[in-house]
């Protein structure tokens, strides 16, 4: 397999960017198999329909473009008509979970063209827990943008600063950086100055000290395709506070977490107060996390998955 990289502002390529993907595309090989990552290939129709028939497309789609938070109305109703028209051209896709694959479906694919092949998962290096921190530990993992509405979780957590608890807050603040910086500041003063701690994004070892340090894991996400953030959790044996959002309503196992509605903050103020107060209510959801995590499949299971789609779009017939 080789790797082509497209750089561009995805979903919105200027010309360049399609200009590169169109003499990238004009070089692939007659009857290649293209994996083609929905952020780019959603907004590429018009690059990719010359190439229909000569090189078999398959679109790997994690999140619909439409379905991002914060966009316009008429910027979802553009991107919705862009990747409609592009998954025309598909041999397959792969959808990461089965609420991704309902919503290609409502993009008008044929449902036997949709395979869903769920990330895989590594467990996670066996760590020494630090010292016990002064109250419960909540750990969100999520990029600073308003999708993951960490503005949801602050209100929520201003209502209950009697109680004993950190959040710490993992995530990049360079995908949006006007949201991320309001979001920084508004901790920096007020009932949730000292209370909140931005990390930024941390990999590998420092990202697993993080949950290793963890009580709880929180995410108050408007919309999932699936959430790979959770079934690290669950791996750690967090107990989870998530909003039943897109694919996390199936991927959040009901003995492992509470599913306090996306947006309500009321409803995420008591979940988040009974998790903080009670003890035995957080080893219950640790040991259904513990319980979960041993069903999960690995990298190398659903990497066969995805490799049986590949054989079956190359040894289609024309």
């Amino acid at each position: 397999m080789d790797v082509l990289r497209l750089d561009g502002d995805w979903p919105w390529p200027a010309e360049a960017t399609r200009a590169a993907a169109r003499a990238a595309f004009a070089a692939l090989p007659e009857g290649a198999c293209v994996i083609a990552d929905g952020l780019a290939f959603g907004a590429l129709g018009a690059e990719v329909a010359p190439h229909a028939q000569r090189l078999r497309w398959l679109g790997l789609v994690h999140h619909p473009l439409h379905l991002e938070t914060g966009l316009e109305a008429a910027q979802a109703r553009r991107l919705r008509e862009l990747e409609t028209q592009a998954l025309r051209h598909v041999r397959q896709v792969v959808a990461v979970s089965a609420t991704t694959a309902r919503e290609v479906a409502a993009l008008g694919v044929p449902a036997q063209r949709i395979a869903v092949v769920e990330p895989g998962n590594h467990p996670p290096p066996s760590l020494p827990r630090p010292d016990k921190a002064e109250g419960v530990q909540l750990l969100c993992v999520a990029t600073l943008t308003p999708r993951k509405d960490h503005a949801l979780l602050l209100r929520a957590l201003s209502g209950l600063v009697g109680l004993h608890w950190t959040l710490h807050c993992v995530g990049s603040a360079e995908r949006d950086t006007a949201c991320a910086s309001g979001l920084i500041a508004s901790t920096a003063s007020g009932p949730l100055a000292g209370r909140v701690v931005w990390h930024g994004e941390l990999v590998d070892t420092a990202l697993h000290a993080r949950y290793a340090a963890a009580d709880v894991f929180v995410l108050a996400s408007r919309y999932e395709g699936f959430g790979m953030v959770i079934n690290e959790a669950l791996l750690n044996g967090l107990p989870i506070v998530a909003s039943p959002a897109g694919a996390l309503a199936s991927t959040v196992p009901p003995g492992a977490g509470l599913l306090p509605p996306a947006g309500d903050e009321a409803a995420w103020r008591e979940a988040l107060a009974r998790v903080i107060t009670d003890a035995a209510l957080r080893e219950r959801l640790a040991e259904g996390a513990r319980e979960a995590a041993r069903r999960l499949p690995s990298w190398a299971e659903q990497a066969a998955r995805f490799d049986a789609v590949i054989e079956a779009v190359m040894g289609a017939r024309e």
